[in-house]
């Protein structure tokens, strides 16, 4: 391989952040909308789904309740918890009337366990808008607010908020930049996602969606996607395909979410979801279905060959082009993962990066191994 041939077959990872961050760009923000709602103020149902997190939901609650929007309501669904989730969301209804704590009745047959709470909570919201919010969230005061101006604006009929992503561990440091940078460089802003033409490239975040009521129940609301692993990408693809406005918005500063605190939930939770859901936003049907695998796994493979490859040019067990591509690849590679760490403000884990890839290859291998079997907090499913 010749130096000139080296450096053209590195320029796509040269390019590639380039192009990730200019996408990037092209979003808007919640912080763009007015915290003063004028006119008409519809009664607001918050839907909090919770199953075994005894270690969230008091947080997620007390920052629903702490919204400057009112009227409000807040539906806890406890989803047969067996830890102590339901006794502290009963302590917090005690103290607050806008509190309610629902228990649907068991899980049947062709069901997810969070569609299935989630359907439970919208049943018993009395809501103009139903806002969704996953149990390991922390919502800001004017969240709310802001929402119900970005749907009036957009005239959406789902709106969807992506937020900051909490990481304390190591391993949440390592791994959830990895997931977060495929997601992104495969979406890029929220305004490419809202304005493509194509379901496939549309997408939730399940951690917070606002639909408005009448159009959730006239499309079917959870239920029409209650064997789906990623729920809320199916429902934005679905709304879409209606003719429904689906919006996303980024809220970094109005929403946080801490999803894993150890690599065994990270590597359960994102095998969950990143090939069974994943396999539903793959374009050219079929034949993206087929070669799915290959795409899943490239983007770690690209964070541990280069340097290894480097290293081994270093010894001379390379040829003189290999080792001119894996210098200018990792090189590359190495800036990038400089800048995103330096905006975690966590710059040495840069240099982490490949062991991040790592993890993240095993993940996903393990993930394809499992097909459409996955599991989750105590239940076994498989997706459709």
């Amino acid at each position: 391989m010749s130096t000139v041939l080296s450096v053209v077959l590195a320029a796509p990872w040269v390019l590639a952040p380039i192009v990730t961050v200019v996408r990037g760009r092209m979003s808007r923000s919640l912080d763009e909308e007015s915290v003063e709602v004028i006119g008409e103020r519809p009664l607001v149902s918050v839907v909090i789904p919770a199953r075994n997190e005894g270690r969230n939901i008091r947080r997620c609650v007390e920052s629903a309740l702490a919204s400057t929007y009112e009227p409000l309501e807040i539906i806890v669904v406890d989803d047969h918890s067996t830890d102590d989730t339901g006794a502290i969301a009963a302590e917090l209804a005690a103290r607050d009337p806008r509190v309610r704590v629902v228990t649907p009745a068991p899980l049947p047959a062709g069901w997810f366990g969070k569609q299935w709470a989630c359907d439970a909570g919208a049943r018993a919201a009395r809501g103009a808008l139903l806002a969704f919010f996953d149990a390991d969230t922390w919502q800001a005061p004017d969240l709310v607010s802001r929402a119900v101006n970005a749907m009036r604006a957009r005239g959406s009929a789902l709106l969807t908020v992506a937020g900051t992503q909490e990481m304390g561990s190591f391993w949440e440091k390592l791994v959830q930049p990895q997931v977060f940078n495929v997601l992104w460089a495969r979406y890029g802003g929220t305004e490419l996602v809202n304005a493509s033409p194509r379901a496939g490239d549309k997408i939730a975040n399940g951690q917070c969606m606002v639909f408005r009521r009448d159009a959730y129940d006239a499309m079917g609301g959870h239920a029409a996607v209650r064997d789906k692993v990623a729920e809320d990408l199916a429902l934005a693809q679905r709304w879409f395909l209606a003719g429904r406005t689906v919006t996303m918005v980024l809220g970094l500063a109005q929403l946080r979410t801490r999803m894993y605190t150890s690599l065994r939930e990270l590597v359960d939770g994102w095998g969950k979801n990143i090939y069974a859901g994943g396999r539903d936003a793959v374009p050219f049907g079929a034949v993206g279905r087929a070669v799915f695998p290959l795409a899943l796994i490239f983007p770690a493979l690209s964070g541990i060959a280069p340097p290894l490859l480097l290293a081994l040019g270093l010894a001379g067990a390379v040829s003189h082009g290999v080792l001119v591509w894996s210098a200018i690849v990792t090189g590359a590679n190495l800036l990038w993962w400089l800048a995103v760490y330096a905006w975690l403000e966590e710059p040495l884990y840069a240099l982490l990066h490949p062991l991040g890839a790592g993890a993240l290859l095993y993940i996903a291998l393990r993930a394809i191994v499992r097909g459409r079997r996955v599991a989750w907090k105590g239940r076994d499913y498989r997706a459709a």
